[in-house]
């Protein structure tokens, strides 16, 4: 039995520090990439699987991510949110708990960008969430496949879906896409306040209740100028 999410967020409230000076005046997922903002390309992803309603977190230039929100017409309807501190992935996420609802949703990096392949990505994530089992699955992308430097990898993923940690001195295959689909129990017991996702996807990795899937499309590690030049360049190419 697979869940098709209606509601879903994008974390756009980060400051974009290894972007500047590309930032220094902007949001990050603010930055145009193929003529369109990072978050509009985020929001059509979105849009292509279903989702009616989107929440949009922001702390740096807030009023920029208002103006492009703004400018959008039709499906996903947006709500921003505000944050007047930084609360982190796991922060930002439980905060906007109220607006997302009881069921399983999206979400989003605001910097996340990928090219499906044969099907859409967050549908295969949808797909793949088993409210009975699972309180989270993860995109994730072969490290070998990005051009950019991603370390040793954040995963190791075994024919069923079950993820593991990279261990001390371990080398990885997969690192983590920047794309969910999780239940509002994965929160459960997080206290408000600043906190990374990565401390409830450690509590359901130990549970076994934390899955991920390997994206079959082409992904952009955008981290640096150098990496959105050389994504807009592969985009022209293509």
């Amino acid at each position: 039995m697979s869940t098709q999410p209606k509601t879903a967020m994008v974390l756009a409230a980060g400051l974009g520090t290894r972007m500047r000076p590309l930032t220094d005046n902007t949001a990050k997922p603010l930055l145009p990439l193929g003529g369109r903002t990072l978050l509009d390309h985020a929001l059509d992803r979105l849009a292509e699987v279903g989702v009616e309603r989107v929440v949009v977190n922001a702390y740096w230039h807030p009023q920029r991510v208002a103006d492009c929100l703004n400018a959008r017409r039709g499906v996903p309807e947006t709500t921003l949110r505000v944050e007047t501190k930084l609360l982190e992935t796991g922060g930002g996420v439980l905060a906007a708990l109220d607006l997302l609802g009881p069921d399983p949703f999206f979400v989003i990096n605001g910097d996340a960008f990928w090219l499906n392949g044969p099907r859409p990505a967050l549908a295969r994530l949808a797909d793949s969430f088993e409210p009975a089992e699972t309180d989270a699955v993860l995109l994730l992308h072969r490290s070998a496949l990005v051009a950019a430097d991603v370390g040793f990898g954040d995963f190791a993923l075994d024919p069923w879906g079950m993820l593991r940690r990279r261990g001390e001195r371990q080398v990885v295959p997969y690192i983590f896409a920047g794309a969910s689909i999780m239940s509002p129990a994965l929160l459960a017991g997080c206290a408000p306040g600043k906190f990374s996702l990565n401390q409830p996807w450690n509590r359901a990795l130990d549970a076994g209740r934390l899955r991920g899937i390997v994206h079959d499309g082409l992904w952009f590690h955008l981290s640096t100028p150098r990496d959105l030049a050389e994504a807009e360049a592969i985009l022209h190419a293509r």
